[in-house]
């Protein structure tokens, strides 16, 4: 529960960063947090939440991205409930500005309960952007090559070029922070969806990936974790 205390100093972490247009990162649950933030305020907001489905590909041993694994040294995160995301994207549509995109990162599972909930909420959908990554992960029916990037709009925002195409082929992080994104994929996202100077948000930053791509661009970038391991892992990831 968000407490009077954490409250007014995400409140005053909030003021110092808008103000100044400068950068940072809290750790508290992405939804309290999403409710402290000022009304149409964000111009892009990217973000992979650790959902549900991934708790049940551990139960069948489909995937080594959670828990401890030999694939990934850290620790596994708390799922975020299927049952939160239309809080969640009540908050995102709010504070995101008028003309402007978010991209949702999610398996083919989720990205059937979550496209109506954000419709709902009043995004646009798009289409599901294909992130090829250039080899094979583990499965049984058909060894999962390629993840779902949901791309959503609020009112209406041209894209910087349009000749990029829907299959986007970035070769995927291995060893790293679990579910980690690389880099140079979240550089198209942002570029194609925001300006110099504006402000790019990302409520489950995870291995901070997408905060860096956005610093790589001079943009500003507000973060959001509950993990401690991600805090800590960001900070030595980039020195902060």
């Amino acid at each position: 529960m968000l407490t009077y205390a954490t409250f007014f100093g995400v409140v005053f972490f909030w003021v110092q960063c808008m103000s100044t247009k400068k950068s940072g990162v809290v750790k508290l649950d992405a939804v309290e947090w999403l409710q402290t933030l000022n009304d149409e305020s964000i111009d892009l907001v990217i973000t992979d939440p650790p959902y549900e489905s991934l708790e049940k590909h551990r139960k069948l041993g489909s995937t080594t991205r959670l828990k401890q694994s030999k694939s990934s040294s850290n620790q596994w995160f708390s799922i975020f409930p299927n049952s939160r995301f239309e809080d969640l994207f009540e908050q995102i549509y709010r504070v995101l500005k008028p003309n402007s995109h978010f991209y949702l990162m999610c398996d083919q599972e989720t990205m059937f309960i979550v496209k109506p909930l954000a419709e709902a909420a009043g995004f646009r959908f798009w289409k599901p952007i294909v992130w090829d990554k250039c080899a094979i992960g583990m499965g049984y029916h058909y060894r999962a090559r390629y993840e779902f990037i949901l791309f959503f709009e609020k009112g209406k925002r041209k894209l910087t070029d349009l000749s990029v195409p829907d299959v986007l082929a970035y070769k995927r992080v291995w060893r790293g922070y679990p579910t980690e994104k690389p880099v140079a994929l979240l550089e198209v996202l942002i570029k194609q969806s925001s300006l110099p100077k504006e402000t790019v948000l990302d409520p489950f930053f995870g291995s901070g990936a997408s905060l860096i791509a956005a610093k790589n661009l001079d943009r500003c970038y507000l973060g959001c974790d509950i993990s401690e391991y991600a805090h800590q892992h960001f900070a030595q990831r980039t020195g902060l």
